[in-house]
């Protein structure tokens, strides 16, 4: 009964949702002043708020009656596909990529999300013809996870009704902590006393400072074996780099050897494999046309990138990196990037 009042779209309860997007994609939606998030909030009647700061994704805030969200959520679907109607009209490709969007859900949501044995997202999934993905982790220091919807914007209106209905029929169960996206830092590489920083496809000499900073912090902190992720330098050591006083955050392994830029260092550690998954609809955007992004990065990073066939009825696809440590988190972090 509920699931047709709300497909109607005349329950009225409030309800929230929360989207993430890229920088870029929601530069498209505040065209103009924010004049298409201004349209979509009158037309809707549905409250949208988008998430500020300097940051590479934004959770996007959809607040208002099972209606009105639903109104919103088309209006999103559509402008999403108008986007990507546009933007082939400029490339070669001939086949037209769904419209995605990634819903953030509390974890403790998901569960009847997916439902006993993934029985109720593979019904949502043969009853609207979407593609429903919830991911297995949650998202960083918060208790949500990403839940990706992919197909046609009407297929995308029908699951988010019926996401709706399991949201409102299982609430969260105790606090959630939500997602908040992280600012953008560029990553620094350090290969012998050098500071690097990525830009593009290229490595860049980083100012002296840096390199200062980086042989400060070698002789005060231990070194961090690669693989793990470094913490950002106590605040007391940001200050050594003149104006720059906050703490320097290292994304990439932060004492990561660069091997191709040092070829110096005669000691290469032994070669070892690491395996990725990817969702086959992320893989093309780490191809490239005919290759071209994967050949970069396998130049750039020195290792040795494998991507196995697509297999029958999986959504993903096996991705083997072969090499040192170095090139390792080297190419899993431009992979990340892509």
């Amino acid at each position: 009964e509920m699931e047709s009042k709300v497909s109607e779209g005349g329950l009225n309860v409030t309800l929230t949702i929360r989207l993430l997007m890229h920088g870029k994609v929601r530069g498209s939606h505040s065209r103009g002043k924010g004049e298409t998030v201004k349209k979509m909030r009158e037309e809707s009647g549905a409250r949208i708020n988008i998430s500020e700061g300097n940051c590479p994704e934004r959770i996007v805030t959809i607040t208002g009656p099972t209606d009105a969200i639903f109104k919103a959520f088309a209006m999103i679907a559509y402008k999403f596909e108008e986007d990507i109607t546009n933007s082939m009209s400029n490339s070669t490709a001939t086949s037209k990529p769904p419209v995605t969007l990634r819903l953030v859900v509390p974890a403790s949501q998901c569960g009847s999300l997916i439902g006993k044995g993934g029985s109720k997202i593979k019904e949502i999934r043969e009853s609207t013809g979407a593609q429903v993905q919830v991911a297995g982790d949650m998202l960083p220091n918060s208790t949500e996870r990403a839940v990706t919807i992919s197909g046609t914007p009407d297929a995308i209106i029908q699951c988010v009704k019926q996401i709706c209905v399991v949201m409102l029929e299982s609430p969260p169960k105790g606090a959630t902590i939500p997602y908040r996206p992280k600012p953008a830092s560029t990553p620094v590489i350090f290969a012998g006393g050098q500071a690097y920083t990525i830009q593009g496809q290229y490595a860049i000499p980083h100012p002296d400072q840096l390199t200062k900073l980086h042989q400060l912090a070698m002789q005060q902190t231990p070194f961090t074996p690669l693989g793990q992720t470094t913490p950002a330098f106590p605040g007391t050591l940001g200050s050594v780099a003149g104006k720059q006083r906050s703490s320097i955050a290292l994304p990439l392994p932060a004492l990561t050897m660069f091997p191709c830029l040092c070829p110096g260092l005669d000691a290469s550690p032994p070669a070892s494999t690491h395996e990725l998954t990817i969702p086959n609809d992320l893989i093309g955007c780490i191809i490239g046309r005919q290759g071209t992004k994967i050949n970069e990065i396998r130049q750039m990073s020195g290792a040795q990138i494998k991507i196995a066939n697509a297999t029958e009825g999986s959504s993903e696809r096996q991705i083997t990196i072969t090499g040192t440590p170095a090139n390792i988190s080297l190419a899993q972090y431009l992979i990340n990037a892509r």
